[in-house]
Order: C-alpha cells, then sequence, then structure tokens
C-alpha cells in the first residue's frame, strides 16, 4: 500500500521503513481476519485499530455475531497468547488475577507460591463483562491502565503487549451489573457489532456449515506488534486534528460544552477520551497507509470513543435522545 508523501520529509529515513513494513503487515493482518469474520469490515478495523494504539476495546452486540471468533482470530493473526473468561455473577476476583497459595516442601518448609490466574496473557477476551459483579469488574480495572496486578502486596508485572477485547449483550439486562463509568474510560473504543447485510449472512450460511472450517493463519508477531505501537506512538498530529479533537471532547462535557449539548449531558468524557482519539486516529491513518492522522480520522473514531463516556440527563433520554445523536451533532460541527 503506498504511503501519501505529505509528511514524509519530515521523518528520518529509518522511521519511513519500519512505517512501511507496519503498513504493509498491518494490511495483511486486516485482509487476514475478514477471511474468517466476513461481512464486518468496520468492526475489524476498529478492533485492530484499538490494538495497534495500546487499548482495549469494549465489543457490544447480541450473541451470534462472531465476537468470540474476531477474539481468537485476531490472537492468531497477531502473534499473541490469548485466554478467555466467561464472566458469571458467581466470578471471584481471584479467578481473574491469581491467587497466593501456601506450599510445604518435603523438608517440611512452608512458603507461599503465587499461581497466576488467565489475565497473565497477551490477548484476554473477557465475555460478557456485565454479569460479573461490580468487586470482579474492578478487578480488570489495575491490569488494564497499569499493564501489572497487586495481590497480597505484590506486584506482579503482565505480558507485553496486553489487551483487553470485552464483550457485552446490549439487550438481556437481567442479572447484569452496569459497567461503572472509571471501568468504561479504560476503554479505549466502544465497538458496536450489528447484523450481517443479506449477501454477507448468505456467504455465512454457504461457508460455515460446509466440511471445512476456514483457519486464521499467522501474519505478526508480538514484537512486530509492539514496534508497530510504539511508531504509532511517533507519527505527527497536525494542529487542525489536535484542535478538532480537542473542540469536540471539550464540547461533549456538560457546564462549558457545546450549546445545545451542554444541558443534555450528565457526565461527559475526561482527558483520556482525548488521548484516546489521538492514539486511535494515528493508528487508524497508519492501517490506511498514511503517515498522519487527518480530520477524517476523527470524524469516524468520534462514536466509538465518546460513546460510553457520555451520560445523558432524565429530561434528554425523556426525548428520546442518545449518546449517538449527541455526537452526531458534535462531529457536524469539526
Amino acid at each position: 500500500m503506498p504511503l501519501d508523501s505529505e509528511h514524509v520529509t519530515s521523518m528520518d529515513e529509518a522511521i519511513l521503513q519500519r512505517a512501511e513494513s507496519v503498513v504493509a503487515l498491518a494490511a495483511k493482518a486486516k485482509a487476514a481476519i475478514g477471511q474468517i469474520v466476513f461481512g464486518q469490515e468496520e468492526v475489524v478495523e476498529l478492533a485492530l485499530t484499538s490494538v495497534l494504539a495500546g487499548g482495549h476495546a469494549l465489543l457490544v452486540g447480541v450473541p451470534g455475531l462472531a465476537k468470540t471468533k474476531l477474539v481468537d482470530t485476531m490472537g492468531v493473526v497477531l502473534g499473541l497468547s490469548t485466554k478467555r473468561v466467561q464472566f458469571t455473577p458467581d466470578l471471584m476476583p481471584s479467578d481473574i488475577l491469581g491467587a497466593e497459595i501456601l506450599e510445604e516442601s518435603v523438608e517440611g518448609h512452608r512458603a507461599f507460591r503465587f499461581i497466576q490466574g488467565p489475565v497473565f496473557t497477551q490477548l484476554l477476551m473477557a465475555d460478557e463483562i456485565n454479569r460479573a459483579s461490580p468487586r470482579t469488574q474492578s478487578a480488570l480495572l489495575q491490569a488494564m491502565q497499569e499493564q501489572h496486578v497487586t495481590v497480597a502486596g505484590a506486584r506482579h508485572d503482565l505480558p507485553q503487549p496486553f489487551h483487553v477485547l470485552a464483550t457485552q449483550n446490549p439487550i438481556e439486562q437481567e442479572g447484569t451489573y452496569p459497567l461503572p463509568e472509571a471501568q468504561l474510560d479504560r476503554f479505549l473504543l466502544q465497538i458496536d457489532i450489528h447484523h450481517p447485510d443479506r449477501s454477507t449472512e448468505r456467504r455465512i450460511l454457504i461457508e460455515t456449515t460446509g466440511p471445512l472450517d476456514a483457519q486464521a493463519t499467522p501474519v505478526m508477531s508480538a514484537d512486530d506488534l509492539a514496534a508497530a505501537q510504539r511508531l504509532v506512538r511517533r507519527l505527527p498530529v497536525g494542529e487542525s486534528v489536535i484542535e478538532a479533537i480537542l473542540d469536540l471532547v471539550r464540547a461533549a462535557r456538560p457546564g462549558d460544552g457545546a450549546e445545545g449539548v451542554a444541558e443534555k449531558l450528565l457526565w461527559g468524557p475526561g482527558p483520556r477520551a482525548g488521548q484516546a482519539l489521538m492514539l486511535a486516529a494515528r493508528a487508524r491513518a497508519l492501517i490506511d497507509g498514511r503517515l498522519a492522522p487527518s480530520l477524517d480520522d476523527v470524524r469516524a473514531l468520534a462514536r466509538p470513543v465518546l460513546q460510553h463516556r457520555i451520560a445523558l440527563t432524565y429530561e434528554a433520554r425523556a426525548q428520546d435522545q442518545t449518546p449517538l445523536t449527541v455526537i452526531e451533532r458534535l462531529i457536524g460541527r469539526i
């Protein structure tokens, strides 16, 4: 995929070569994932964007839309170790993080040994995360933000890179616990997954019910991904894009937000939303073969970055307003 030349002159030759290599790998990874999870091009791109940006993603969709297959496929294609946790009301924090057990040696000496939980992986699928209790949900907070966990006062570093792809069913709410704002804010993107169109569903019927099941193939390694994530943070960002991100995030807050919008908001995005939008815009540009993000990247990523960081007042909800309708108004101002 050819790179644009607008910012090439400002980058040294070594960075340019790495960028070309990363662009090629990202294109291959996207195509490889699309061969297994087809008909969800935008979902695949957003999930890949989230991981390239070094963040976590919340996949929201009804059962049967290949959320689990997407995570498994990404793990294989990106060369990451993967583990899956099915969240249930009786799941305990130690079931995710691990625990210390008391062991006795042959000589009779007793000592505690830490047994790692499933969080010690590079790509963790937290399936139906809203079915676990708030106490268990919060067990992931430190891991997602700080890349390590603390158990019995001892720090345990997680494998690198480390990403959480969590799933959530938006329809059935009985027996669930809504994610707290602090937990939602740790997700770089919220990715909504919808039913495929008729032609895609026809392809699903034919290709997934035959004698052969397509298998994902590795395209990248964990080291390749780590190098790509470092490159994303070095991509230049123009002043117009920075100002657009600031305008968008600040306009989505109650009090000092945009006129006609602020009064509809109960709470809005903090600085982490701007950081997420900046990183995601860089990653999306790289996937698209560009060396710097544009205003189109900001517009395209505004919804997945902001929708889980906005809450509306009761009056706004009574008027059939949703976070997406508010975000659409803000996008129109860019």
